[in-house]
């Protein structure tokens, strides 16, 4: 807009700081609505940016993900500590080749949770490239959840209800890794050799 003698007049928005934006923009829980402002112009796109890197936590329940976008997203998150990608109604469609795409991003060393609930792509060549809480991964065995403890000596619990391993797994799991929690550990206890599938 112009203003006195014929100036253009920079816009209000345009006057805020990028760190006011950022904060702006992490009230945003679309991540369309992130993608359109990263659009807008420069300055927008790098509240956007500022935004996800501050992030300690993600969640994409909810959303039609696949592994491109989810991944391109966590890589931007370089803050992050908690993982969400758990199947939805939606039909999230991550698969292994989504985790090795976020296994190379610089917050994966933080990442304290990933939830990946319910996504029957996932077997145990994506489990073992990161640190994961499970729960009705099927296709998961116990060679995966060896690895995966193997691998991540600092995790330190996995939910591992529906998956079809059998109790010794878990007790092998805990002689590598004594203060494992694995939940829930009661039912484990309870159940024979097999823990049953929902």
């Amino acid at each position: 807009m112009e203003g006195k003698g014929g100036m253009v007049a920079e816009a209000e928005i345009e006057r805020l700081p990028v760190d006011l934006l950022a904060h702006i923009f992490s009230l945003l829980s679309s991540f369309r609505d992130h993608a359109r402002a990263s659009g807008v112009c420069r300055k927008w796109r790098g509240g956007v940016e500022q935004s996800l890197a501050s992030r300690e936590w993600l969640s994409f329940s909810g959303w039609k993900m696949d592994d491109a976008s989810t991944a391109r997203l966590v890589c931007a998150a370089y803050n992050l500590k908690e993982l969400n990608i758990a199947r939805s109604c939606w039909g999230c469609q991550i698969t292994d080749e989504g985790l090795y795409k976020i296994s190379l991003a610089k917050c994966v060393r933080n990442l304290t949770s990933i939830s990946l609930w319910g996504l029957a792509g996932i077997t145990d060549k994506g489990v073992i490239q990161l640190t994961i809480s499970l729960w009705s991964c099927r296709h998961v065995t116990e060679s995966g959840l060896n690895m995966l403890v193997n691998k991540c000596r600092r995790l330190e619990s996995i939910n591992v209800w529906g998956m079809r391993v059998p109790v010794d797994c878990f007790i092998s799991l805990l002689s590598i890794s004594p203060a494992l929690q694995i939940k829930p550990m009661s039912h484990h206890l309870s159940i024979g050799n097999q823990l049953p599938v929902s």
